[in-house]
């Protein structure tokens, strides 16, 4: 989430975090299924919030919006910025100061003209706190923006910084270096909105138009989002295929086997009970690739004994090292994920195996009961400890595992808390309401580490006003962050967020646990399976032989 997102799902996402929700059919589609010409069935969940880019944070939604809209520009596999609307984007005054020319021609679903207007519009709504956008913190380095979260501010308040200078040219002040900017360009919250997105959010939140590579078809909830392709797309993501549908499902196991039986031609939600298989199954083609998803669980800042002080530190170090990312690894992804040794994901350019204080991320019950005991000298544990995850996803066995890890290591009662569904999860994460830990990760909105670290744990995103959903707050690494922000090169840059990231492996906000691979599946009639920077699939590729 963040992305994000992505990722979340995300972010994500990418959120929470673009949190990396999963989710079983419940039914197949009207319209479109396997002996349509060519639209592809694809797995899908259950979006947490209505279609708006600014309010997607999760891989549900995610999936979609990606789909549907284009922003300024594009990231190619290795995460590549290439131009998309923008026709150029020009920084000045140490990256304090940009321009934006866009290109002419392009427009939305509805025939409207997609103009610096639909995009400086679709900015002012996501970053005014008065219409409730978890992605509002995209824009917090544009000038204006800290007065847009004030509690009374005036819904149609906008960015001081943002000046529409003629239909195509958009001119944009922060108020500090941000080196990242046009590579957040790419992301959801940075999409263009239509006029009618504004004079009736509810209804578009349903119906979106957009200027994707896709235009939406339906939206029949806990059932499937239809789109088809869009003709007058002018973008660098033109579809090989005649349209989606994403099937909804509430469970991983239900979406395999109707991949196994012909009833859905593509998922990238490969369940639990498959990962020792599905790579050796000769009725599918199986895929398996280093991916950027990132498995964690957050610690919020407001539980007891988990403050952002010595005893909740300690705490935190103690559960870390409690825990055998190795073994369950091994034991229940099956070759699909790593230990994580940082927050970042391998493909990303600051990702590094040598941080100060990593130490923390290896299993050490010994060290893990000695940080525990230091814990309790300032003040003894009571109650238990319990996570939290969504239980029409992947995550029932890991998040048991660990909690037996827990347990075993600091003699207390741990235990896994499910939540029956994504919705019900992310509700209660996106509104501050858990009680417990709660299983989280992200799946990245933009090739950066600006995408996992500023969105998940900068005081900027915190409050709901983006991905930091625990709230987590310490100056001394927003400083760091805003230092990577001003770098004048991505190796400069790099430096700074290694060195937040080490503030980070102190105050454990989240435990990284894994990277997960990109996993997916498809009928042998698929072709075109690709991933993109983060491992999401990329759908545009996909075609089906007839």
């Amino acid at each position: 989430m963040n992305t994000r997102h992505v990722t979340s799902l995300v972010a994500a996402g990418a959120a929470i975090v673009m949190l990396l929700s999963g989710c079983g059919s419940t039914g197949t589609s009207n319209s479109s299924n396997a002996s349509d010409s060519n639209i592809i069935s694809v797995y899908g969940s259950e979006p947490a919030h209505p279609l708006f880019p600014g309010n997607t944070t999760e891989a549900g939604g995610g999936k979609v919006v990606d789909q549907l809209f284009a922003g300024l520009v594009t990231y190619d596999a290795k995460g590549g910025i290439h131009n998309e609307v923008a026709d150029s984007i020009t920084s000045s005054d140490n990256a304090t100061h940009y321009v934006i020319k866009l290109k002419s021609g392009w427009k939305f679903t509805d025939g409207t003209p997609v103009t610096a207007h639909s995009f400086v519009n679709a900015w002012n709504y996501t970053a005014n706190s008065a219409n409730k956008q978890a992605s509002a913190s995209f824009f917090s380095t544009i000038e204006g923006y800290d007065d847009l979260q004030k509690p009374d501010v005036d819904p149609k308040a906008t960015l001081s910084g943002l000046t529409v200078v003629d239909d195509n040219t958009i001119d944009v002040k922060l108020s500090q270096p941000d080196s990242a900017f046009p590579v957040k360009a790419g992301s959801h919250a940075y999409m263009p909105l239509p006029e009618s997105a504004f004079k009736d959010p509810k209804k578009f939140g349903q119906h979106p138009v957009s200027n994707g590579p896709y235009k939406f078809v339906s939206w029949q909830h806990n059932h499937s989002i239809e789109m088809v392709k869009n003709p007058d797309y002018k973008g660098n993501r033109v579809a090989k295929n005649d349209g989606l549908n994403f099937k909804i499902y509430t469970s991983p196991d239900s979406a395999y086997a109707d991949l196994r039986g012909g009833n859905l031609d593509f998922t990238n939600m490969i369940p639990d009970t498959a990962l020792t298989s599905f790579q050796s199954d000769k009725s599918l083609k199986a895929y398996n690739e280093p991916g950027g998803n990132t498995l964690t669980f957050t610690i919020p800042e407001w539980l007891e004994h988990f403050g952002q002080n010595e005893e909740g530190n300690l705490r935190r170090q103690a559960i870390s090292m409690s825990i055998d990312r190795k073994t369950v690894a091994e034991k229940i992804f099956h070759g699909t994920a790593t230990p994580a040794v940082d927050f970042l994901a391998a493909p990303i350019s600051a990702y590094s195996k040598e941080l100060k204080g990593n130490e923390v991320l290896k299993y050490n019950p010994s060290k893990a009961k000695e940080l525990w005991a230091k814990a309790n000298a300032i003040s003894p544990w009571s109650g238990e400890f319990g996570i939290a995850y969504n239980a029409d996803g992947t995550a029932k066995n890991w998040v048991e595992a660990i909690c037996n890890y827990i347990k075993n290591t600091l003699d207390i009662d741990a235990k896994s808390i499910p939540m029956s569904t994504s919705d019900e999860f992310l509700s209660n994460v996106d509104s501050g309401k858990m009680t417990s830990a709660y299983r989280s990760g992200w799946g990245p909105d933009y090739p950066s580490a600006d995408n996992y670290l500023v969105q998940l744990y900068d005081s900027s995103s915190a409050d709901g006003k983006g991905g930091n959903s625990g709230n987590y707050k310490n100056p001394e690494f927003d400083a760091m962050m805003d230092k990577a922000l001003s770098a004048p090169s991505t190796e400069e840059a790099d430096k700074y967020y290694q060195q937040g990231e080490e503030i980070l492996l102190q105050d454990l906000p989240a435990i990284p646990l894994w990277n997960q691979n990109a996993t997916a599946a498809s009928t042998s009639a698929i072709s075109g399976v690709a991933f993109d920077y983060g491992g999401g699939p990329v759908f545009t590729a996909l075609t089906k032989k007839q």
